[in-house]
């Protein structure tokens, strides 16, 4: 099924580990092109979810971004880090089309693994 409509991002974060919101994680979104640059920096709420999306519809710009998920920093909080973590920072790089509606990049972590997926 096509996707359309102004685009968005939004982001979700669950601790496979412990199966919970990951609640407290930063986030950032960065703009690859033509040069990195920092969009936003936010940190997730009691539900996984940052309080509102990475780039709206009106901010929305198609182009190729990272995503950084501060995941260590977040299990060392809870007291599961590790002196020399396996995941420190779980980079995504995606890319994001005009046309193409929301982007939903959720993020299912524990301190040795994690997945993703282009949710809705």
């Amino acid at each position: 099924m096509a996707r359309s409509g102004p685009g968005s991002l939004s982001t979700h974060v669950l601790n496979t580990a412990d199966g919970i919101p990951a609640e407290g994680m930063v986030v950032e979104l960065w703009r690859m092109d033509p040069a990195p640059v920092l969009v936003t920096s936010k940190r997730t709420n009691a539900d996984g979810r940052t309080d509102g999306p990475l780039m709206s519809a009106v901010e929305f710009q198609a182009g190729r971004y990272e995503l950084r998920f501060a995941v260590a920093d977040y299990f060392r909080a809870h007291g599961q880090g590790a002196e020399v973590p396996y995941l420190d920072v779980v980079t995504l790089a995606v890319g994001l089309s005009a046309g193409q509606g929301h982007y939903h990049v959720p993020l299912l972590c524990s301190p040795w693994s994690y997945a993703t997926y282009r949710g809705s």
